[in-house]
């Protein structure tokens, strides 16, 4: 029984030793204080504090946390007044500053966050407020994260989750929205319009156009044709004359070409031929000749006109009276 004390001593030893073994997880900071003075920050692994004089002030997670917000009652540079729900997304990176840097980080994020916002909204109007997110988170997310270093905390992002107009000022919206929509429409449609007159008209232009070289076209055609039959003609005359220039042909092939072309003048639709004289002698004894034109015929003579009836100076005879006196 002497070695009992021994035993108990050993065994609360070994209790206390256990209990002093801590395990910090991934992703996970402590901060130990000696005597409530910071010590040391215990990252992830197995860590032994002094029993009695060590304690953890601190367990802080390094993973992203999101802060977001309540909605917010803003008022714009044009004096209107909306609520605005923005989310804040932040991660502690130095837990140390995190555990003494401010009372409660998250609630002082959280004011602050909200007092941003005021102020940069009320430097713009409805419409810019409405179009311009973009610009708002990028300026939420430097101010905060510039004044929250102090704190241990990064801000990653913020983004403005829901902007609520009044009734009224949605009522207008939607009006207006309405109307840009009908004028859009009715621009779209006087530029169809438009397109379609022109591309009729380019149409239309193109064919007269296409008409016009046509005819053009066609009128070359039949002139080149009409020219190149005269010549043709003319070219076969030609080589008759040089044919008949070569035979070297005598008086009467001469005067049958010459009571040839008299057979054509009298097919004609002339209403007078004028012959010469020294071209009718020649005409007037070929017998053959006056046969088939019929010229050099002796023709009766007219008859002579009948003298006039001359009437009776006496208006009074009857017929009988007259028959009866002749």
């Amino acid at each position: 029984m002497e070695f009992l004390p021994y035993i108990i001593v050993g065994v609360l030893f070994v209790i206390v030793l256990i209990c002093n073994l801590k395990v910090v997880p991934q992703a996970t900071q402590c901060v130990l204080e000696f005597l409530g003075k910071y010590r040391t920050t215990w990252n992830a692994g197995l860590h032994f504090k002094i029993p009695f004089f060590e304690r953890i002030a601190s367990r802080i997670t390094l993973k992203e946390q999101v802060l977001d917000s309540p909605p917010q009652p803003v008022i714009t540079r044009d004096n209107v007044t909306m609520r605005i729900d923005s989310v804040v997304f932040f991660r502690v990176y130095d837990a140390k500053l995190y555990t003494y840097g401010a009372v409660n980080p998250v609630g002082a994020l959280e004011n602050l966050a909200a007092t941003t916002l005021r102020n940069i909204v009320g430097e713009l109007n409805l419409d810019d407020t409405l179009t311009s997110r973009d610009t708002i988170n990028g300026k939420m997310t430097e101010v905060l994260d510039n004044a929250t270093d102090q704190w241990g905390i990064k801000v990653t992002r913020v983004e403005l989750k829901n902007i609520m107009p009044p009734e009224e000022i949605r009522n207008a919206m939607e009006k207006q929205m309405k109307a840009e929509r009908d004028r859009r429409e009715t621009l779209l449609q006087a530029e169809g319009h438009k397109a379609s007159s022109i591309t009729r008209a380019e149409g239309e232009k193109q064919a007269m156009i296409l008409a016009a070289e046509g005819e053009r076209d066609a009128r070359i055609a039949r002139a080149e044709g009409e020219a190149k039959a005269l010549l043709l003609q003319k070219q076969a005359e030609a080589d008759g004359l040089r044919a008949l220039m070569e035979a070297a042909p005598n008086a009467a092939v001469l005067e049958l070409k010459k009571y040839e072309a008299l057979i054509q003048a009298s097919n004609g639709t002339a209403a007078k031929i004028i012959i010469p004289t020294d071209v009718v002698e020649p005409v007037r004894h070929n017998v053959l000749f006056s046969e088939v034109t019929g010229l050099g015929d002796v023709t009766a003579s007219a008859p002579k006109p009948e003298p006039p009836v001359k009437e009776d100076p006496c208006c009074d005879k009857e017929p009988e009276d007259i028959a009866q006196e002749e």
